[in-house]
Protein backbone atom coordinates (compact mmCIF):
# COMPACT_ATOMS: atom_id res chain seq x y z
CA UNK A 1 0.00 0.00 0.00
CA UNK A 2 1.36 3.81 -1.02
CA UNK A 3 1.71 6.26 1.62
CA UNK A 4 -0.06 9.82 0.79
CA UNK A 5 0.29 12.92 2.48
CA UNK A 6 -2.10 14.72 3.83
CA UNK A 7 -3.35 17.45 6.42
CA UNK A 8 -6.64 18.30 8.42
CA UNK A 9 -6.91 21.45 10.01
CA UNK A 10 -9.44 21.11 13.20
CA UNK A 11 -11.31 23.95 14.61
CA UNK A 12 -11.96 23.33 17.87
CA UNK A 13 -13.78 25.27 20.68
CA UNK A 14 -10.17 26.84 22.17
CA UNK A 15 -7.75 25.86 18.94
CA UNK A 16 -7.27 25.48 15.62
CA UNK A 17 -5.07 23.07 15.22
CA UNK A 18 -2.73 21.45 11.64
CA UNK A 19 -1.86 17.89 11.45
CA UNK A 20 0.16 16.41 8.71
CA UNK A 21 0.88 12.77 8.30
CA UNK A 22 2.16 10.31 5.59
CA UNK A 23 -0.59 7.85 5.84
CA UNK A 24 -0.68 4.01 4.97
CA UNK A 25 -3.52 2.39 5.47
CA UNK A 26 -3.86 2.09 9.36
CA UNK A 27 -0.03 3.95 9.76
CA UNK A 28 -0.18 7.80 10.73
CA UNK A 29 3.69 9.45 10.73
CA UNK A 30 3.60 12.33 11.97
CA UNK A 31 5.07 15.46 9.45
CA UNK A 32 4.06 18.85 10.90
CA UNK A 33 1.60 19.61 13.86
CA UNK A 34 0.90 23.36 15.23
CA UNK A 35 -1.86 24.86 16.74
CA UNK A 36 -2.97 28.60 17.19
CA UNK A 37 -5.42 29.69 20.25
CA UNK A 38 -8.40 31.57 18.82
CA UNK A 39 -10.89 30.54 21.58
CA UNK A 40 -13.57 30.54 18.97
CA UNK A 41 -15.88 29.76 22.29
CA UNK A 42 -15.10 32.89 23.67
CA UNK A 43 -18.52 34.81 24.82
CA UNK A 44 -20.35 31.70 23.12
CA UNK A 45 -22.53 30.26 26.17
CA UNK A 46 -24.69 32.63 26.75
CA UNK A 47 -26.47 33.06 23.49
CA UNK A 48 -24.97 30.13 21.47
CA UNK A 49 -23.54 33.21 18.64
CA UNK A 50 -19.70 32.96 17.82
CA UNK A 51 -19.06 36.08 17.86
CA UNK A 52 -17.70 38.45 14.73
CA UNK A 53 -13.97 38.79 16.39
CA UNK A 54 -13.24 34.69 16.96
CA UNK A 55 -14.48 34.06 13.55
CA UNK A 56 -11.99 36.34 12.07
CA UNK A 57 -9.11 34.72 14.41
CA UNK A 58 -10.19 31.58 13.21
CA UNK A 59 -10.58 32.11 9.31
CA UNK A 60 -7.16 33.86 9.73
CA UNK A 61 -5.76 30.68 11.42
CA UNK A 62 -7.27 28.34 9.49
CA UNK A 63 -5.85 30.36 5.89
CA UNK A 64 -2.52 30.01 7.54
CA UNK A 65 -2.57 26.61 8.40
CA UNK A 66 -3.65 25.90 4.45
CA UNK A 67 -0.76 27.53 3.67
CA UNK A 68 2.01 25.94 5.87
CA UNK A 69 0.32 22.28 4.11
CA UNK A 70 0.65 23.20 0.81
CA UNK A 71 4.63 24.20 2.10
CA UNK A 72 4.49 20.42 3.44
CA UNK A 73 3.28 19.53 0.27
CA UNK A 74 0.09 17.88 2.07
CA UNK A 75 -1.92 15.94 -1.23
CA UNK A 76 -5.24 16.71 0.29
CA UNK A 77 -6.36 19.51 3.02
CA UNK A 78 -9.09 18.39 4.97
CA UNK A 79 -10.97 21.54 7.67
CA UNK A 80 -13.34 20.25 10.21
CA UNK A 81 -14.80 21.91 13.41
CA UNK A 82 -16.41 20.27 16.58
CA UNK A 83 -18.12 21.38 19.21
CA UNK A 84 -18.99 25.44 19.15
CA UNK A 85 -19.26 25.29 15.43
CA UNK A 86 -21.93 22.33 15.81
CA UNK A 87 -24.02 24.14 18.48
CA UNK A 88 -24.13 27.56 17.37
CA UNK A 89 -26.67 28.95 15.91
CA UNK A 90 -24.74 31.24 13.19
CA UNK A 91 -22.38 28.18 12.05
CA UNK A 92 -22.45 29.67 8.47
CA UNK A 93 -21.42 32.75 9.79
CA UNK A 94 -18.17 30.78 10.37
CA UNK A 95 -17.69 28.27 7.30
CA UNK A 96 -18.07 31.56 5.00
CA UNK A 97 -15.29 33.21 6.71
CA UNK A 98 -13.06 30.39 6.17
CA UNK A 99 -14.31 29.42 3.02
CA UNK A 100 -13.39 33.28 1.79
CA UNK A 101 -10.21 33.32 3.81
CA UNK A 102 -8.80 29.68 2.92
CA UNK A 103 -10.96 28.76 -0.34
CA UNK A 104 -11.50 25.68 2.11
CA UNK A 105 -15.02 23.69 2.68
CA UNK A 106 -15.52 22.86 6.16
CA UNK A 107 -17.10 19.69 7.49
CA UNK A 108 -18.94 20.09 10.49
CA UNK A 109 -18.74 16.68 12.14
CA UNK A 110 -21.16 15.54 14.70
CA UNK A 111 -20.63 14.46 18.84
CA UNK A 112 -20.29 11.09 17.18
CA UNK A 113 -18.49 11.37 14.74
CA UNK A 114 -16.15 12.90 17.14
CA UNK A 115 -16.15 10.05 19.94
CA UNK A 116 -15.43 7.93 16.78
CA UNK A 117 -12.63 9.47 15.11
CA UNK A 118 -10.96 10.25 18.78
CA UNK A 119 -11.26 6.49 19.89
CA UNK A 120 -9.73 5.03 16.04
CA UNK A 121 -6.64 7.80 16.18
CA UNK A 122 -5.59 6.70 19.75
CA UNK A 123 -6.06 2.81 18.81
CA UNK A 124 -3.07 3.55 15.88
CA UNK A 125 -1.15 3.05 18.93
CA UNK A 126 -0.05 -0.55 19.58
CA UNK A 127 0.41 -0.59 22.89
CA UNK A 128 -3.29 0.76 23.81
CA UNK A 129 -4.78 -1.21 20.27
CA UNK A 130 -5.60 -4.38 22.73
CA UNK A 131 -6.61 -3.29 25.73
CA UNK A 132 -10.25 -2.43 27.28
CA UNK A 133 -10.14 1.01 27.58
CA UNK A 134 -12.21 4.21 28.55
CA UNK A 135 -11.05 7.29 26.41
CA UNK A 136 -11.77 10.21 27.49
CA UNK A 137 -11.17 13.10 24.79
CA UNK A 138 -11.59 16.74 26.74
CA UNK A 139 -11.63 19.42 24.45
CA UNK A 140 -12.90 23.10 24.47
CA UNK A 141 -16.66 23.01 24.27
CA UNK A 142 -17.24 19.24 24.62
CA UNK A 143 -15.90 15.88 26.01
CA UNK A 144 -16.13 12.48 24.51
CA UNK A 145 -16.37 9.19 26.34
CA UNK A 146 -15.63 6.23 24.96
CA UNK A 147 -15.39 2.65 25.97
CA UNK A 148 -14.05 -0.05 23.80
CA UNK A 149 -11.43 -2.73 22.80
CA UNK A 150 -9.35 -3.47 19.76
CA UNK A 151 -11.55 -2.19 17.03
CA UNK A 152 -14.63 -2.48 19.03
CA UNK A 153 -16.19 0.49 20.43
CA UNK A 154 -19.00 -0.50 23.22
CA UNK A 155 -20.34 2.67 23.94
CA UNK A 156 -19.53 6.39 22.49
CA UNK A 157 -21.17 9.47 23.66
CA UNK A 158 -20.14 13.33 23.28
CA UNK A 159 -21.12 15.75 26.38
CA UNK A 160 -21.57 19.44 26.46
CA UNK A 161 -18.57 19.45 29.10
CA UNK A 162 -15.24 21.01 28.03
CA UNK A 163 -12.33 23.61 29.35
CA UNK A 164 -13.46 26.77 27.52
CA UNK A 165 -17.03 26.21 28.24
CA UNK A 166 -16.86 25.52 31.83
CA UNK A 167 -14.66 28.47 32.28
CA UNK A 168 -17.28 30.52 31.09
CA UNK A 169 -19.61 28.98 33.01
CA UNK A 170 -17.62 29.68 36.30
CA UNK A 171 -15.44 32.42 35.94
CA UNK A 172 -13.11 32.94 38.56
CA UNK A 173 -10.22 35.65 40.04
CA UNK A 174 -6.98 35.96 40.11
CA UNK A 175 -5.47 33.88 41.86
CA UNK A 176 -8.70 31.65 42.04
CA UNK A 177 -10.37 31.92 45.21
CA UNK A 178 -11.45 28.54 47.09
CA UNK A 179 -15.07 29.63 46.76
CA UNK A 180 -14.43 29.25 43.17
CA UNK A 181 -13.38 26.06 42.84
CA UNK A 182 -15.53 24.34 45.48
CA UNK A 183 -18.83 26.08 43.18
CA UNK A 184 -16.65 24.53 40.14
CA UNK A 185 -16.27 20.82 41.54
CA UNK A 186 -19.78 20.73 42.67
CA UNK A 187 -21.24 21.06 39.57
CA UNK A 188 -19.18 19.21 37.55
CA UNK A 189 -19.48 16.15 40.38
CA UNK A 190 -23.14 17.04 39.92
CA UNK A 191 -23.22 16.77 36.08
CA UNK A 192 -20.53 13.75 35.88
CA UNK A 193 -23.37 11.56 38.53
CA UNK A 194 -26.79 12.92 36.55
CA UNK A 195 -25.58 13.13 33.23
CA UNK A 196 -22.55 10.68 32.61
CA UNK A 197 -23.00 8.28 35.15
CA UNK A 198 -26.63 6.47 34.15
CA UNK A 199 -25.77 6.49 30.65
CA UNK A 200 -21.79 5.19 31.12
CA UNK A 201 -22.33 2.78 33.84
CA UNK A 202 -24.37 0.16 32.39
CA UNK A 203 -21.70 -0.31 29.06
CA UNK A 204 -18.74 -0.30 32.21
CA UNK A 205 -20.90 -3.71 33.67
CA UNK A 206 -21.61 -5.16 30.05
CA UNK A 207 -17.40 -4.83 29.61
CA UNK A 208 -16.93 -6.70 32.97
CA UNK A 209 -19.66 -9.52 32.38
CA UNK A 210 -18.25 -9.54 28.68
CA UNK A 211 -14.89 -9.68 29.62
CA UNK A 212 -14.59 -11.20 32.81
CA UNK A 213 -11.10 -12.80 32.79
CA UNK A 214 -9.57 -9.51 30.72
CA UNK A 215 -6.99 -6.76 32.01
CA UNK A 216 -8.96 -3.95 33.95
CA UNK A 217 -10.14 -1.17 32.13
CA UNK A 218 -7.50 1.59 30.89
CA UNK A 219 -8.40 5.52 31.75
CA UNK A 220 -7.12 7.28 28.74
CA UNK A 221 -6.70 11.01 28.36
CA UNK A 222 -6.39 12.92 25.08
CA UNK A 223 -6.78 16.02 23.89
CA UNK A 224 -4.79 19.44 25.01
CA UNK A 225 -5.15 18.85 28.66
CA UNK A 226 -3.28 15.29 29.34
CA UNK A 227 -0.72 16.37 27.16
CA UNK A 228 0.11 19.33 29.10
CA UNK A 229 -0.50 17.84 32.22
CA UNK A 230 2.55 14.92 30.90
CA UNK A 231 4.43 18.01 29.77
CA UNK A 232 4.80 19.78 32.98
CA UNK A 233 5.09 16.27 35.24
CA UNK A 234 7.89 15.59 33.13
CA UNK A 235 8.94 19.06 33.08
CA UNK A 236 9.61 19.02 28.93
CA UNK A 237 9.70 22.22 27.21
CA UNK A 238 9.11 20.79 23.88
CA UNK A 239 6.60 18.61 22.77
CA UNK A 240 7.88 14.92 22.16
CA UNK A 241 5.19 12.45 21.36
CA UNK A 242 7.16 9.55 23.16
CA UNK A 243 7.86 10.44 26.17
CA UNK A 244 4.61 12.12 26.67
CA UNK A 245 3.00 8.59 25.58
CA UNK A 246 5.21 6.65 27.69
CA UNK A 247 3.42 8.86 30.91
CA UNK A 248 1.48 7.22 33.10
CA UNK A 249 0.02 9.81 35.53
CA UNK A 250 -1.56 8.70 39.39
CA UNK A 251 -4.33 10.15 40.35
CA UNK A 252 -2.44 11.85 43.52
CA UNK A 253 -0.20 13.18 40.76
CA UNK A 254 -3.22 14.56 38.92
CA UNK A 255 -4.59 15.93 41.89
CA UNK A 256 -1.24 17.38 43.13
CA UNK A 257 -1.31 18.99 39.53
CA UNK A 258 -4.57 20.52 40.04
CA UNK A 259 -4.14 21.90 43.62
CA UNK A 260 -0.97 23.68 42.66
CA UNK A 261 -2.29 25.15 39.33
CA UNK A 262 -5.30 26.76 40.75
CA UNK A 263 -3.29 28.00 43.87
CA UNK A 264 -1.63 30.21 41.45
CA UNK A 265 -2.12 33.75 39.62
CA UNK A 266 -2.21 33.42 36.20
CA UNK A 267 1.37 35.21 35.27
CA UNK A 268 2.45 32.31 37.34
CA UNK A 269 1.09 29.80 35.77
CA UNK A 270 2.59 31.01 32.05
CA UNK A 271 6.04 30.36 33.91
CA UNK A 272 5.64 26.58 34.64
CA UNK A 273 7.93 24.51 32.49
CA UNK A 274 5.65 22.31 30.21
CA UNK A 275 2.71 24.69 30.04
CA UNK A 276 2.17 26.95 26.87
CA UNK A 277 1.15 30.52 27.93
CA UNK A 278 -2.06 31.11 25.94
CA UNK A 279 -3.00 27.58 27.87
CA UNK A 280 -2.42 28.65 31.65
CA UNK A 281 -6.60 29.38 31.93
CA UNK A 282 -7.93 26.71 30.50
CA UNK A 283 -5.54 24.38 32.05
CA UNK A 284 -7.63 25.07 35.20
CA UNK A 285 -10.72 23.51 34.58
CA UNK A 286 -8.90 20.93 32.35
CA UNK A 287 -7.21 19.31 35.36
CA UNK A 288 -10.14 19.15 37.18
CA UNK A 289 -12.39 17.61 34.87
CA UNK A 290 -9.86 14.37 34.49
CA UNK A 291 -9.39 14.82 38.69
CA UNK A 292 -13.00 14.52 39.16
CA UNK A 293 -13.43 11.79 36.28
CA UNK A 294 -10.73 9.84 37.65
CA UNK A 295 -12.53 10.10 41.42
CA UNK A 296 -16.13 9.78 40.49
CA UNK A 297 -15.80 6.49 38.23
CA UNK A 298 -12.29 5.19 40.92
CA UNK A 299 -9.50 5.28 38.19
CA UNK A 300 -6.07 5.22 39.98
CA UNK A 301 -4.00 6.17 36.55
CA UNK A 302 -4.37 8.14 33.72
CA UNK A 303 -2.70 6.75 30.38
CA UNK A 304 -1.41 9.79 28.04
CA UNK A 305 -2.14 10.04 24.22
CA UNK A 306 -1.38 12.58 21.56
CA UNK A 307 -3.20 10.76 18.94
CA UNK A 308 -6.76 11.11 18.23
CA UNK A 309 -9.47 12.83 16.02
CA UNK A 310 -6.47 14.46 13.52
CA UNK A 311 -4.70 11.14 13.28
CA UNK A 312 -8.16 9.36 12.11
CA UNK A 313 -9.08 11.91 10.33
CA UNK A 314 -6.29 12.03 7.56
CA UNK A 315 -7.05 8.19 7.54
CA UNK A 316 -10.27 8.47 6.85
Amino acid sequence: MGTIRRAVIDVGTNSVKLFVGDVSGRDVRPVGETSLQTRLGKGFYETHRLQPESIARTARAVATFSRRAREHRAVSIRVIATSAARDAVNGGELTEAIAKASGLRVEIISGDQEAEWAFQGVTTNVALAAAPLLLLDVGGGSTEFILGQGDRQHFARSFPLGTVRLLEKFPHSDPPRQEEYRACRAWLKRFLRTEVRPALEPALQRQSRRHPRSSPIQLVGTGGTTSLLARIELKLKRFDRLRIEDARLSRRQVTAHRKHLWSLPLAERRSIIGLPAQRADVILTGSLIFETVMEEFEFQQLCVSTRGLRFAAVMD
